[in-house]
């Protein structure tokens, strides 16, 4: 047994949308562990794009956006575990993020109202709204994790309204894992990983000159894998964190603590 000990237990990943997912590189991660996996995708298309890169694993199709799907999935997901004769899951990854840019990037005292909503619904009330319905096929001790963003603190242009989106998402972590207390063990954290190079990241304005600077934060000199967040997830799933709860785990390689590294202040001031 591997020493995440996740060898035939079940878990669910939520979000993948191609090969360079956040989802679908920890899904990598959890099969190499042993870990039996079950995708949930936006759409036909994704579906079979997850079919593709995880050959034998159940892939589902749901849009968080409109709620009935969300117990709809969770009544199919039921069958294929058994839920009626005891089949459960082990640990829920939540990676759905949503942003409308498609008028381009305000001033953030410009957000529309509507955008903002849907970014608030698809990206942090869908994180509630699974943990809800998907409450009765959980282990006792199982575990949650969503993906969110180093830091909701930094006023990032071109992240716009994104940010407070995600601040309500951390957020939500503890008042889940306090009500879930009353009947469970269940945990529910973060994982926040600094700049990373996905396709969703790359629809962001202004994102490749951001991961660039971000690379020159890294105390390292060297910007965050994909591979090093899904690390971080992988464990949090796990039994292994069992006394982590209510967390955002912050993974940027030391970034947040060294924006007055001097090389980037000679190369803007000097």
């Amino acid at each position: 047994m591997g020493f995440l000990g996740v060898e035939k237990k079940k878990y669910i990943i939520f979000g993948l949308a191609n090969k360079k997912s956040v989802a679908a590189v920890i899904g990598r991660t959890m099969v190499e562990e042993g870990a039996d996996l079950i995708h949930v995708v936006r759409s036909e298309e994704r579906k079979k794009t997850a079919q593709k890169i995880f050959p034998g694993c159940p892939v589902f199709i749901c849009d968080v956006e409109d709620e009935a799907n969300i117990i709809r999935v969770r009544d199919e997901i039921a069958v294929e575990i058994d839920a009626l004769n005891g089949g459960r899951v082990d640990g829920i990854v939540h990676s759905i993020a949503f942003a409308n840019y498609s008028e381009g990037m305000k001033p953030f005292h410009e957000t529309i109202k509507a955008d903002f909503l849907q970014a608030v619904d698809i990206s942090c009330f869908s994180f509630i709204s699974i943990a809800n319905h998907f409450k009765n096929i959980i282990a006792d001790d199982g575990s949650f994790v969503t993906i969110t963003i180093s830091t909701t603190r930094m006023a990032a242009e071109n992240y716009g309204y994104m940010a407070p989106v995600k601040a309500a998402l951390n957020s939500s972590l503890c008042f889940l894992a306090k009500s879930f207390s009353d009947f469970s063990h269940v945990r529910f954290n973060a994982v926040a990983p600094s700049l990373l190079k996905t396709s969703a990241s790359a629809g962001i304005p202004g994102y490749v000159d951001s991961y660039l600077f971000a690379e020159k934060a890294i105390l390292r000199k060297k910007a965050l894998t994909t591979q090093e967040a899904a690390d971080t997830a992988a464990f949090l799933l796990s039994n292994r964190s069992s006394g982590i709860n209510c967390q955002t785990i912050v993974v940027d390689a030391g970034m947040e603590v060294n924006y007055f590294d001097r090389e980037i202040i000679k190369k803007t001031v000097g």
